[in-house]
């Protein structure tokens, strides 16, 4: 028997294929041809010279019906799967509509196909920025609050996330994770790509003593609500294993986040910098950060500026129950931001692109 599993060697996916080596014959890892060497090359660091006898790599695309499979491949692959991870999707906040809308709705339709093809149990990860900017708390049982989105990220995982409510409804048996916002390793900070809050700390990093950080008004009462990759996979790993966990949804959240003011002095004294911050709207911080020469010489991304005013908090009741007692909790920001700074003071070539 095996574990079907997309989005190797990505970030969070190939984190837990390491996990998931004593629980299965084989891991049928569904790979971008472009990306087929670095997952051998992944699939090596996790279980040796010999990987090829529990992890097999199958060259094809989620946006393709068939997974980009031969008929023979998907057959065979959907007769042996007992459970499907599916973690690939385009985590970009600036993506295109079209590539998001084929990647991660359409892509998520298909491994939906496949899991009930296979008659596997679907491990679906989300995000909690599925709420987008709904404004209050957001539960995990919550899905469709009328909720406006700031970007095609967001607005295309909460309809994937809609397809397999629908067809847990329909009676595939699924799980949903929603991490938060995701960064490196919370003990040694390595991470895969320097996107949100990495901004900040790559700035940081550039500037003397003293850094001036222009911050939107509300940053000081909003939530930023961050956690590391080990607790995320660890969580995964934890709650997959669980018949209990079957149906229902968890947010992978931090229950104590900093405010985004907070994070930033946080980050800054974990650089060894001290901010003075300039409060400005968020309207006008995003027109500066849009124009070529600021954004070059800050390195922000305009598309983070809105969640400096995010509007919504994140509970996670189910998560907390479910995972008492296996000593999986999310660390406080503060007490791991130290070995992000680190990673990027001492890897500072590592790109902000995501794969896709």
């Amino acid at each position: 028997m095996s574990v079907f599993l997309t989005g190797f060697p990505g970030f969070l996916g190939s984190a837990l294929v390491g996990r998931l080596l004593d629980r299965t014959d084989r891991i049928d890892c569904l790979v971008q041809s472009k990306y087929r060497d670095d997952a051998a090359r992944r699939a090596a660091e996790l279980a040796g010279d010999d990987w090829e006898a529990d992890i097999a790599l199958h060259e094809g695309d989620i946006t393709d019906p068939r997974l980009g499979l031969s008929e023979e491949t998907y057959d065979r692959l959907a007769g042996d799967a007992e459970e499907a991870f599916h973690f690939a999707a385009v985590y970009d906040l600036g993506v295109e509509a079209e590539l998001a809308e084929r990647v991660n709705v359409d892509g998520t339709r298909h491994v939906l196909d496949f899991a009930e093809a296979a008659d596997a149990r679907l491990h679906h990860v989300s995000t909690c920025y599925v709420s987008g900017r709904y404004d209050g708390v957001f539960t995990e049982e919550m899905l469709r609050e009328g909720q406006s989105f700031t970007n095609h990220y967001e607005e295309t995982k909460f309809r994937a996330e809609v397809a397999v409510r629908e067809r847990m409804a329909e009676g595939l048996s699924a799980t949903i994770y929603r991490p938060a916002i995701t960064v490196g390793d919370s003990r040694t900070g390595e991470t895969q790509k320097y996107d949100g809050p990495y901004h900040v700390i790559r700035y940081l990093l550039r500037q003397p003593r003293v850094a001036v950080l222009f911050t939107p008004l509300g940053a000081s009462d909003t939530e930023l609500n961050v956690v590391p990759r080990d607790y995320v996979v660890d969580a995964i790993d934890a709650l997959s294993r669980m018949d209990r966990s079957a149906g229902v949804t968890y947010n992978l959240c931090d229950p104590h986040p900093p405010t985004a003011v907070e994070a930033q002095r946080v980050l800054a004294e974990a650089a060894g910098r001290r901010v003075v911050s300039v409060p400005t709207t968020q309207s006008l911080l995003e027109r500066l950060l849009s124009a070529g020469p600021v954004r070059a010489a800050t390195g922000f991304d305009p598309a983070v500026v809105p969640y400096y005013t995010h509007p919504t908090r994140y509970v996670a009741p189910n998560a907390r129950r479910d995972l008492s007692g296996t000593g999986v909790s999310p660390p406080p920001f503060a007490a791991y931001a130290p070995a992000l700074v680190e990673f990027v003071r001492e890897h500072p070539d590592i790109s902000s692109a995501a794969m896709t």
